[in-house]
């Protein structure tokens, strides 16, 4: 317990106790409901680490390639693969269980009872921000331990980008919850959304060999410039300002929606 929890009387300090063990409560209770749900968590995880795989054992994809600004093909793809999963998460992973409470009337019970229906949604950033980091670890330690991939330039600068990149897309879900009634269109519009998005993260064309106007799109874009971030943070050093920012933008006004136009009913 805190000195500031000390400081206050002691009907105080069991009503903050009794927020900390409701809030930790609902965390507890959203973890155990994407572990039996394990869409999110099998498409994060399971997804990229399949794709680092057969990227990994393509012998072209060992080579370093003047096309790809001497690095190799591979080391090129992590990044965009470590985009991936947070992207799936963000833009699958937090509609679905909230249209589905919301079809269920859980958003509606929620928003009569003393908890404020906030934390649902907190508690839902914090179990996929737990999943990314998750599918971020094992895509980087299997890419450096089992394929070479070099060990990150600046894990400072990669945790930062991983966590804006995180910050950007979420609200972006939320936003989706909000405009998505049910959790069948939850599905069409994050898939509407996330397929398009990993164009511009490289995914099929990879953002060394794009032309020049679609690279100038892709850098304002939250995954384009995730994965521009996090290459440089992996490869170079602490990533430019530029994609920082543009994820920054992303999180702050994408955040601003999400706000304005969630609705519990």
């Amino acid at each position: 317990m805190n000195s500031l929890s000390l400081a206050l009387p002691a009907p105080a300090r069991r009503a903050a106790f009794g927020k900390r063990t409701a809030f930790g409560k609902i965390i507890l209770n959203e973890a155990r409901l994407t572990w039996r749900r394990p869409i999110g968590l099998i498409g994060a995880v399971g997804i990229p680490m399949v794709l680092l795989v057969i990227f990994g054992e393509l012998p072209t994809f060992q080579q370093q390639a003047a096309s790809f600004g001497g690095i190799t093909p591979f080391d090129a793809y992590v990044p965009i693969l470590v985009v991936f999963a947070v992207a799936m998460l963000a833009l699958l992973g937090i509609p679905i269980p909230l249209t589905t409470y919301r079809e269920l009337g859980v958003l509606r019970r929620l928003s009569t009872t003393p908890m404020p229906p906030s934390w649902l949604l907190t508690a839902q950033g914090l179990v996929q921000l737990c999943v990314a980091a998750t599918a971020v670890v094992a895509i980087i330690v299997t890419s450096m331990t089992v394929f070479g991939a070099p060990v990150p330039a600046n894990p400072g600068g990669l945790v930062l980008s991983v966590l804006l990149a995180a910050a950007g897309l979420f609200p972006i879900g939320l936003m989706i919850a909000a405009i998505a009634r049910t959790v069948t269109a939850a599905n069409v519009i994050g898939r509407l959304v996330f397929f398009p998005m990993l164009f511009f993260a490289g995914l099929w064309l990879p953002r060394a060999l794009m032309p020049a106007v679609l690279l100038d799109i892709s850098n304002y874009t939250p995954l384009g410039a995730a994965v521009q971030a996090i290459q440089d943070s992996m490869l170079q050093g602490f990533p430019s300002a530029a994609p920082l920012l543009v994820l920054i933008g992303y999180a702050v006004v994408c955040g601003f929606l999400a706000k304005r136009f969630f609705r519990w009913e």
